[in-house]
């Protein structure tokens, strides 16, 4: 009976450690989609100027040719020093650049402003 147990506890044991080696393997797969790019444009908010959201947050308006892309910062929005809610300025943003649904996002994003 002893042996029983022992071999349950032990088959559990190795289906937890697969599952979590693919959860980390999927984790990496998820970072390396992930590209650190600097992007040039307009940072404005999401909230006063694009009307997308309910409070401020902040977005890089980039050209590309006629089509301007828009990047959502992932940050503080409103607390961040370099938040303005009306207007739009112009900045440089280094980060790690993912698509979350048909949204581009930065994520730990360095923002330059010209």
């Amino acid at each position: 009976m002893l042996r029983i147990a022992l071999a349950v506890a032990l088959g559990f044991s190795i289906v937890s450690l697969a599952g979590m080696a693919n959860t980390s393997a999927a984790d990496k797969k998820e970072d390396k989609k992930a590209e650190t790019k600097t992007l040039e444009g307009k940072l404005v908010c999401t909230k006063c100027k694009l009307s997308e959201t309910d409070a401020c947050g902040n977005a890089l308006l980039v050209k590309d040719g006629d089509k301007t892309i828009t990047y959502y910062i992932k940050d503080k929005g409103k607390g961040e020093k370099y938040h303005k809610c009306s207007g739009e300025q112009d900045a440089k943003v280094t980060g790690k650049v993912t698509k979350d649904g048909d949204k581009m996002v930065i994520t730990d994003a360095k923002v330059e402003k010209k």
